[in-house]
Formats: C-alpha cells, sequence, structure tokens
C-alpha cells in the first residue's frame, strides 16, 4: 500500500475555489455561447437568473441588472440566444456559470417567434379589438408627433402637413431605436395625454430598418401605452412592408410617415375647391327656388280679388248695416216695451192668492192623510210586538218548571242532562217551579234512565238524604212527586 507523500502542498477549501476561478476567468475571459434559455428569474434586485441548455449540457447564467436594463429585448423561457461574456465559478456551490454581458436573439427566426407568441398574448387581453379603435379627426388644431428629433422622418411629416394643411405640430424627441427607445416612447404617448390642452392626434413615426432596430416597437410597454391612449393614435413605422404590434393597439396605420401626415390632415386647397362648389351650388340652388316662388307668387296674385275692391265693398256693406241699424234700434225698443206691458197685465195678485189658498187646502188634506197612516201604523206595530212578547215568556223555562219539570244541577252548579253524568254521592240542586231543594244522589246510580207512563225520573237516581217534609228518603221524579 502507498502511503502519501507529506511534502505535496495542502489547500484549503477556499483557497482551491479561487484558484480554479482565476482559472477560469482567465481561460474563458471572453466567449459566446448560444442555447436555449430555461428556468428564467428576474430577482427583487434586478438581476437575471436563468440557464442555456442544449441537446445535451446545461449552462448556468447570470446578467447583472446593469446588464439586463439595455438588453434590446424581454428574455423568457424557451427563447433561443446568443449570449457574450466570461465563464466564472461560484464558490458556494462549487459549480461554474456565465456572467452575460450582452445577449441577442439568435437569429431572425427567433425574433419572429417572441414576436409571434407576445402578438397572441396582448390580443387575448383584447388590445388589438377593433371595436375599441377610434376615428381620426377630420381637422385637427394640433398634431402630436413621437419621433426622433433629427433625420428624414420628422422633416417628411412637417414638410407633408405644411403643404396639405398647415396646422400647430407639438414634437416629443425620443430614442427610436436602441437602449431605453421603448420606455421613451411609452412615457411620449402617455405625456401627450397626460396635457392639458392635449393634441387632436397623434403619431408616432420611425424610418425603415430591420427587425432588430424596429424592436423598441414591439415592446409590450409601448402596445401597451398605445392602446391606452386616449388621443387617436397612428402609428408609422418602417416602410410599407414592416409590421410592428404598435400597428394593431394604433388607431390607424400608416405604410410611411408621410402617408400619416397624410391621413392627419385633409388638403387645403381640395377643401377650398369643395366649399367654394358648395357656395355656388348652394347659390345656385336659392336663385332657382327664389324664382320659382316668385313666379308662383305671381300666379297666385293674378287670381286674387284687388285689395281696395274688396275694400270699397266692405265700406258700403257697412254703410248699409249703420243705416239699418239706426232704424231698427227704435223698432226693437218699442216692441221691448210691449212684451213689458203685456206681462205686467198678466201679473195680477188675484191669481197668487188663488193659488196659495189651493195648496193650502191641499196641504192640509196631506197632513190628515200622514195623521191617519202613521196611526194605524202605530197599531198594527203595537200589536205585533204585544204577540211576540207573549210568544218569549211563553219561552221561558220557568213556564216549563210550572208544568211539572225539574232542573236537576251539581255541586259546581252545572246542569245534568244524562243519567249516565249522574255522580256518586254527591250533593245535587232540584230546581222547582217555586224554589230549590239540596239532595244527596244515591250510591249506586242506574246506568240508564228509565222513562214509564206518568213516572219519568230525572236521571233515574236514588237519593240518599230525605227531603225536608219527609219521614224517610225517596226518589224525585221529572214531574217533581216523591216516590217511598
Amino acid at each position: 500500500m502507498n502511503t502519501p507523500s507529506h511534502n505535496v502542498h495542502e489547500y484549503t477549501v477556499s483557497e482551491i475555489s479561487q484558484a480554479l476561478k482565476r482559472t477560469v476567468e482567465e481561460q474563458f475571459e471572453y466567449v459566446r455561447v448560444r442555447g436555449e434559455i430555461s428556468g428564467f428569474k428576474r430577482a427583487a434586485s434586478g438581476h437575471l437568473y436563468f440557464s442555456l441548455k442544449d441537446e445535451k449540457s446545461v449552462l448556468n447564467s447570470i446578467c447583472w441588472r446593469g446588464v439586463a436594463s439595455k438588453l434590446p429585448f424581454a428574455p423568457e423561457d424557451g427563447l433561443e440566444v446568443i449570449a457574450t461574456g466570461k465563464l466564472s465559478t461560484y464558490p458556494g456551490r462549487s459549480n461554474y456559470q456565465l456572467i452575460a454581458e450582452f445577449m441577442e436573439p439568435a437569429g431572425i427566426g427567433a425574433l419572429m417567434a417572441l414576436l409571434e407568441k407576445r402578438k397572441q398574448q396582448l390580443a387575448k387581453e383584447g388590445l388589438f379589438d377593433e371595436n375599441r379603435k377610434r376615428p381620426l379627426p377630420y381637422l385637427p388644431e394640433v398634431i402630436g408627433v413621437v419621433t426622433s428629433p433629427t433625420g428624414a422622418v420628422i422633416r417628411d411629416i412637417l414638410h407633408r402637413i405644411t403643404d396639405r394643411f398647415p396646422v400647430r405640430v407639438l414634437v416629443w424627441p425620443v430614442l427610436v431605436q436602441g437602449e431605453g427607445a421603448a420606455e421613451q416612447v411609452a412615457a411620449a404617448i402617455a405625456g401627450f395625454n397626460a396635457m392639458p390642452k392635449r393634441p387632436d392626434v397623434l403619431i408616432v413615426a420611425r424610418g425603415g430598418g430591420s427587425l432588430e432596430d424596429l424592436w423598441a416597437f414591439n415592446e409590450e410597454i409601448v402596445v401597451r401605452a398605445a392602446a391606452a391612449s386616449e388621443i387617436p393614435l397612428i402609428s408609422a413605422v418602417g416602410h410599407e412592408t414592416d409590421t410592428t404590434l404598435i400597428d394593431y393597439a394604433a388607431d390607424q396605420r400608416a405604410p410611411t410617415p408621410t402617408a400619416a401626415a397624410e391621413m392627419a390632415v385633409p388638403v387645403k386647397s381640395d377643401l377650398l375647391y369643395t366649399v367654394q362648389d358648395h357656395g355656388l351650388r348652394m347659390h345656385s340652388l336659392l336663385s332657382r327656388r327664389l324664382e320659382h316662388a316668385g313666379t308662383r307668387l305671381s300666379g297666385l296674385a293674378r287670381g286674387l280679388i284687388s285689395p281696395r275692391t274688396m275694400l270699397e265693398t266692405m265700406v258700403q256693406r257697412l254703410d248699409d248695416w249703420s243705416e239699418r241699424l239706426g232704424a231698427a234700434l227704435p223698432a226693437y225698443f218699442q216692441q221691448c216695451t210691449q212684451m213689458l206691458a203685456l206681462a205686467s197685465s198678466r201679473l195680477q195678485p188675484t191669481p197668487l192668492q188663488q193659488a196659495v189658498r189651493r195648496y193650502e187646502t191641499q196641504l192640509a188634506e196631506r197632513g190628515t192623510q200622514l195623521n191617519g197612516a202613521l196611526t194605524r201604523q202605530l197599531s198594527r206595530q203595537e200589536e205585533r210586538l204585544g204577540a211576540l212578547s207573549r210568544l218569549l215568556e211563553s219561552y221561558h223555562y220557568q213556564k216549563v218548571l210550572a208544568r211539572g219539570f225539574v232542573l236537576v244541577r251539581d255541586s259546581a252548579d252545572q246542569l245534568i242532562t244524562r243519567a249516565a253524568n249522574m255522580p256518586q254521592n254527591a250533593r245535587l240542586s232540584l230546581e222547582f217551579h217555586d224554589g230549590r231543594q239540596i239532595v244527596t244522589s244515591g250510591d249506586t246510580p242506574p246506568s240508564s234512565a228509565t222513562k214509564t207512563p206518568g213516572n219519568t225520573t230525572s236521571g233515574a237516581s236514588k237519593l240518599g238524604k230525605q227531603i225536608p217534609g219527609t219521614k224517610k228518603p225517596g226518589r224525585v221524579t221529572s214531574q217533581g212527586s216523591l216516590f217511598e
């Protein structure tokens, strides 16, 4: 067995970790690695942690916050990228990792896949719906333009607006490519919407370029800002064949920035020509209508009677009526006087007195008839009342007792109507026509009442107490007689 040599240098764990770290970083100080992002995570500090993988291997990777904020795209799982940086180790876990200092999608195919995925996601949220898009104002007074302050785009827009219809233009200068471009474009759209006196329409414009050059207008922050704009927005990014996500969220898409200026304002000369043409047509129409109305008025005037003739006729009629009225008034007054005299002659006191005496006689006769009728009615009601009183008196139970019947009550003064209800050895109250008697029932009351001709007992009860006035106990019948 070989024993280890004691003259070999001994390393601590930290020393060997640091040695490996220096070796790896010196050997792989600058590398470009192509792979698919997996396990992507953005920490609260802003650093990005993910893995790059292919068919056989996985490489842990880190992108520090300062580098992550400058990336031209948003990393996500499944995206194939080319990461540029250096290899290093992490002694805390004894593994190696890539420190990415720059990342880019791995070719146009990766960008198109990312673009299509983001487009579908935003479309599901309704940001591209046609029913939320608004029409552009026909003649805006102020136009806001979001674009680079230098270059041909802003010059083409201003030149086209000046040629067609000069209006006030507000330019919000932004970066249209590279780091921070998407944030500046989104901030410009929100800034125009936050102004106290907002523009009537917005134009977001940029010249042509590759997909990577136009990528800022595919960022989610720009698309959401365009969809949230309360000002109608025209997207004019790239050439006619270029399409970005802001084109779907905008209210109108222009193939070029020059076309956007043409959409924003009409042609002033064409508008003036249209106004003049409408003015001439209106003048011609009014002239024809006035001419037609004059002709019709002339025709109607020829069919009317002369006002002087109508007035002369009315004056003559007024004179005639005035003469007739002067002659008719005295005749009318004479006729009224005759009618008054006739009415006065008919108003004599004798007929009135005769009528009064006649009505007095009739009234006396009606009074006599009424008194007789009332007397007869009262007699009939008195006779009926007497008959009802007698009938009521005959129905009184005292009348029944006078015929020989007896009422039997128990100690609680309740009526006993059945022999089966007769209590044993109980005090009973017997009510006769001329008073009451207290008796005691027998020990064995019969089970049912026994009826015999001329001798019907009340419950057929034997009474154990001697009735006052008799020498020995007896029983009381319903007729009130005693049986020994």
